[in-house]
């Protein structure tokens, strides 16, 4: 088993003799500094030196469409986001146990994107950390243990996050009363699939009883990111948040990927399924890289636990990285950044469609805003085709294109772009998708039928 196995998309150390001598340079080094933990992406590594917008550039000055970093959410070193990094940075930077208006400020702002049953926020530095204090306030308001999630899903590296996310591999056990269900997917599943997600639900809930352990929540990616991106049918959470509140426990919405407009037709994921989480989960998006990160949730959570558990995170909502989340916010609503969300998606999936409808490999694109996933299978038999879909992200990384995959087969193209991405952008993309597409497709047409078409 490779020291890529974990890890969709990764760089096979076993492989740098094929690269040049500075990249080979640059990998010892790297892993001698930082030990083998650190992997890098794709087959050939890529250096970048600056960014802007939703372009990366190497040391030769090569440009690189980004598509698929969503931290820096609102594009790469955005001026707003710097400037306001730059003069907070000057002036203060400081703990949340002193006074201050402005977390204050960013707080009513950001709730105000809540539905009025999210009253509370607490802020943290990354999204694991906010996974963690999430299960932290579950666990404690319900007595419980017991946490359900989905077979490949992601939820961070803490310990108690990584116990939570089975895509971690068989190296990383999960907890010891953490039970994973299949996400809602309807093209892999016949049926309702909401109602069968439900009554997973109740199945997993039901076993921990039986087992004498009592049920503390569900926690869900909304678009299931790494289960291999499932936004549909919209609505599919609902029976689920009502098996979960039927069980005793809490429905946690981690919207750390789907979140912050990404989706374009609401602010958070969860909404599109017509919902109202219990405690909801946000990442470093919240700050475009800064180190900021949360949860929000309802106020009677989070009453009893503030009252008798000592929590405090030191630099979470530091004077810096409140002033980068504001300018987020700002930049978001002032740039129409989550209309330019719906827009783009629909225009990127349509002519992911229009690809798909002359590629038997391709079977499935489905998505929400800036959030896609285009899945590869075998034409014959209908098997998710992971060779052939990272065959795909490193010819694209070849033509200076980012993107990388998803699924537990890693057979699902992940299209997630920082949320300035125009027409232009999803039109140069999918030129050169096809043309990638194309040439595989050639490569890979039996002998008996190389004919010209």
């Amino acid at each position: 088993m490779s020291a890529t196995a974990f890890m969709i998309n990764g760089f096979d150390p076993a492989a740098a003799s094929r690269l040049g001598p500075e990249e080979q340079r640059l990998i010892a080094r790297r892993r001698a500094l930082l030990g083998p933990s650190y992997k890098l992406f794709y087959e050939h590594p890529v250096q970048f030196v600056r960014a802007e917008g939703v372009r990366l550039y190497d040391p030769q000055g090569n440009a690189y469409l980004d598509a698929y970093n969503n931290v820096p959410a609102v594009g790469h070193c955005h001026p707003k986001v710097v400037a306001a990094i730059a003069e907070q940075a000057a002036r203060l930077n400081t703990h949340t146990r002193y006074l201050d208006e402005a977390i204050l400020a960013y707080a009513e702002a950001l709730l105000a994107t809540y539905p009025p049953e999210i009253g509370n926020v607490m802020f943290t530095c990354t999204g694991s950390e906010a996974t963690d204090l999430a299960l932290r306030v579950a666990r404690f308001h319900t007595g419980g243990s017991g946490i359900v999630v989905t077979r490949n899903a992601y939820h961070g590296i803490t310990s108690a996050a990584a116990a939570i996310s089975p895509s971690m591999g068989p190296n990383v056990p999960l907890g010891e009363h953490v039970l994973t269900i299949a996400a809602p997917n309807p093209y892999r599943e016949a049926g309702d699939v909401a109602q069968r997600f439900a009554e997973d639900v109740r199945a997993a809930a039901a076993w921990f009883a039986r087992h004498g352990i009592r049920f503390a929540g569900l926690v869900v990616d909304t678009i299931f990111s790494t289960d291999g991106i499932l936004p549909d049918p919209a609505g599919a959470l609902a029976p689920a948040l009502a098996a979960v509140h039927e069980a005793g426990g809490l429905f946690i919405a981690d919207e750390v990927q789907p979140g912050f407009g990404r989706l374009g037709s609401a602010m958070w994921g969860f909404q599109r399924h017509g919902i109202v989480p219990d405690i909801v989960v946000m990442g470093k998006p919240m700050g475009n890289g800064m180190p900021i990160a949360g949860i929000a949730a309802r106020p009677e959570l989070l009453d009893e636990f503030g009252t008798k558990v000592r929590y405090f995170n030191t630099f979470g909502a530091n004077s810096v990285s409140i002033a980068a989340a504001r300018a987020v916010l700002e930049v978001i609503a002032d740039e129409g950044l989550m209309a330019n969300a719906a827009e783009v998606g629909a225009h990127l999936m349509a002519g992911l469609r229009a690809i798909a409808r002359t590629t038997p490999s391709l079977g499935d694109v489905r998505g929400a805003g800036l959030f896609v996933g285009a899945e590869f299978v075998d034409p014959r038999t209908g098997a998710p085709d992971g060779r052939r879909a990272l065959a795909v992200v490193n010819r694209l990384r070849e033509r200076r294109i980012l993107i990388s995959a998803s699924g537990a087969e890693g057979s699902v193209l992940k299209i997630r772009p920082p949320l300035p991405f125009s027409q232009a952008d999803a039109d140069e993309f999918l030129v050169i998708l096809a043309e990638v597409v194309a040439g595989l497709d050639r490569e890979n047409r039996p002998k008996d039928d190389a004919s010209p078409r």
